[in-house]
């Protein structure tokens, strides 16, 4: 199978689909038309070369991908409010003092006070609750396994309480139209909804992925990153989350490009975790899907020179 550089992301009744420095959201409306915006940016990476080392690369492209991410949510989401609606105090606030800007400054609020809920969510609360067993377990390597432990373990509880829910499970629908589409593309087939339907709803690249290897590439680093006053080991946690996120970054980037058979086992957790973050799409999904990539990508031209070898793996 060839690897394309698309990547993509579910939105709210539709798909988000980037190449390099395009990307597309396709949203299927109300009126079951299919709307489609396409916008571009260029990483941080190209304009200062010194951020596409490893590593920073991959601190840069997950603060990137939020960026991107919340953008196209928020564009997503407009086709499902109320006209009606009337600006709550936050809004009217934003409007009076920011203008024309209030938009993107609420943007930026909210993906400020998502990052905090995570962090506290998921890396400092296990920290906690694995504080209080000092008394009992000595030792801070086991300590440190079962804060790890404890990390996974709410990160599994949520994603599987949330995918309870009517509206999150149309978003993990469209999320496997997106990866069956990347997959049908990459397997040199025409895409077309019943081509795209027949492939694997599980991606190597995938976000979920990434989230669990951040997980699992914290416990290595905590393990061998070590100090004794606790306020220090709590500032590690918050100072270390950027390094983990480019270690595990360039995790994905290999399991992405290598059919390694090591490599393939380690991917193999996340793959799994996929089954609760994906579900079946209908061919009305996977058309938008569809429509994201056209938007974006000549996949009928890259096609062709797969065909007659004119692209490597």
């Amino acid at each position: 199978m060839k690897r394309t550089s698309i990547g993509g992301q579910a939105v709210m009744e539709g798909v988000m689909m980037k190449n390099e420095d395009q990307y597309a959201v396709a949203v299927r409306k109300p009126d079951h038309e299919i709307e489609v915006k396409t916008d571009s940016y260029r990483s941080v990476t190209k304009r200062y070369p010194i951020l596409g080392l490893p590593i920073l690369r991959g601190i840069c492209s997950f603060g990137e991908s939020m960026y991107i991410g919340m953008k196209t949510l928020m564009f997503s989401s407009e086709f499902f409010l109320e006209e009606e609606t009337e600006p709550d105090g936050l809004e009217k606030l934003a409007g009076r003092v920011f203008g024309d800007k209030s938009d993107g400054i609420i943007m930026g609020f909210t993906l400020v006070v998502s990052l905090i809920l995570a962090v506290a969510i998921f890396m400092l609360l296990p920290f906690f609750l694995s504080e209080l067993l000092k008394k009992v377990i000595h030792s801070y390597t086991i300590r440190t396994l079962i804060e790890g432990l404890i990390r996974v373990s709410i990160f599994l509880l949520y994603v599987w309480a949330v995918s309870r829910t009517e509206e999150i499970r149309r978003v993990f629908m469209y999320h496997g139209a997106e990866h069956k589409t990347i997959n049908c593309l990459e397997s040199g087939e025409p895409l077309t909804p019943e081509n795209v339907k027949k492939h694997s709803r599980l991606h190597k690249r995938c976000g979920t992925s990434f989230l669990l290897i951040v997980m699992i590439i914290s416990i290595l680093v905590f393990l061998f990153i070590r100090v004794d006053t606790l306020w220090l080991r709590f500032i590690c946690r918050i100072l270390l989350i950027p390094l983990v996120a480019g270690i595990s970054f360039e995790f994905i980037r290999l399991a992405g490009r290598s059919d390694n058979r090591l490599v393939s086992v380690l991917s193999r957790p996340g793959l799994c975790l996929q089954y609760l973050t994906t579900k079946e799409p209908d061919l009305d999904m996977i058309e938008v899907a569809i429509t994201s990539v056209d938007s974006i990508f000549d996949w009928k031209a890259y096609q062709e020179a797969m065909r007659n070898g004119e692209i490597e793996d």
